[in-house]
């Protein structure tokens, strides 16, 4: 990768932790318990509990995500960011831009 290339994925990781930060405090919030002694009835609360749980399996994908962008965020100025660690080969930057988490080349994905 060329180093205005590093710059702006280095600019768009930065973006990205900044958004999903905001999204995983959205969603933190939507996730608390339904608390059993709230006047809703029985198809409710059984609709908030999926509801919940769908919150909390998109919360933890998002920390996930959260994880790896940090770590390619430390990354991103070693000498072997960008290179699959398949094939060895460069990943192709448009890609990194869209999934600067990416380790891996299309093809080894």
């Amino acid at each position: 990768m060329t180093q205005k290339e590093l710059q702006l994925s280095e600019k768009e990781i930065k973006v990205m932790i900044e958004q999903l930060e905001l999204e995983i405090a959205s969603l933190e919030e939507s996730a608390a318990p339904v608390a059993p002694e709230n006047s809703i009835g029985r198809i409710s609360r059984m609709d908030a509990i999926n509801n919940k749980s769908v919150i909390e399996a998109s919360l933890r994908n998002r920390k996930r995500k959260l994880s790896k962008l940090h770590l390619s965020l430390t990354k991103i100025r070693q000498p072997g960011f960008g290179i699959c660690v398949s094939c060895k080969k460069n990943i192709n930057p448009k890609r990194l831009m869209l999934l600067p988490e990416s380790d891996k080349c299309v093809r080894c994905a």
